[in-house]
């Protein structure tokens, strides 16, 4: 890392699924969250999901037509949380005609949220974390791959809006 930007040496493993896409994830997630730039590259042209939940993330290098849509559609901020007490705020603009807002206050919900900001196995959720993961995943807001999950909106720590935005 020199001056704000990362560089990536190995492809980050997003199109195995699993364990090591969940991880890359974060990885960009935490980048993001930092406001960094990111050099990378994917291990495979085709990711096993779709990659539209991760236009908020930063875009990879590449020619083909995939990192081209999705450079096309980045921007800071897209989806970001804030973090209050016992509750998260979600805001989701990866689809501008259908924006978001999202207060994760149930228990549940915001146990889940704030597990799976780590990279975490589904069978090491309890059926009620399970549950509420698949409903936070449902609303885009958790990545669901081969049995890993983990949460995609970053946590800012430079504000990309006006306050009165939110």
């Amino acid at each position: 890392m020199t001056g704000g930007q990362v560089v990536v040496d190995e492809p980050l493993p997003l199109g195995t699924g699993g364990r090591g896409a969940a991880d890359a994830v974060r990885f960009l997630r935490d980048c993001q969250s930092q406001a960094l730039t990111v050099r990378w590259v994917p291990d495979g042209d085709a990711l096993p999901f779709d990659t539209g939940l991760l236009h908020h993330l930063p875009p990879p290098s590449g020619s083909s037509d995939e990192a081209a849509v999705w450079r096309s559609r980045y921007a800071y901020g897209l989806l970001y949380h804030r973090r209050g007490p016992d509750f998260v705020t979600v805001m989701d603009r990866r689809d501008p005609s259908a924006s978001a807002r999202f207060t994760i206050d149930r228990p549940s919900l915001l146990g889940a949220f704030l597990t799976v900001q780590e990279p975490t196995a589904l069978d090491e959720l309890d059926a009620a974390g399970r549950e509420a993961v698949s409903l936070l995943a449902d609303e885009r807001l958790v990545l669901v791959t081969r049995g890993w999950a983990v949460a995609l909106p970053p946590r800012l720590r430079r504000w990309p809006v006006p306050c009165t935005s939110v």
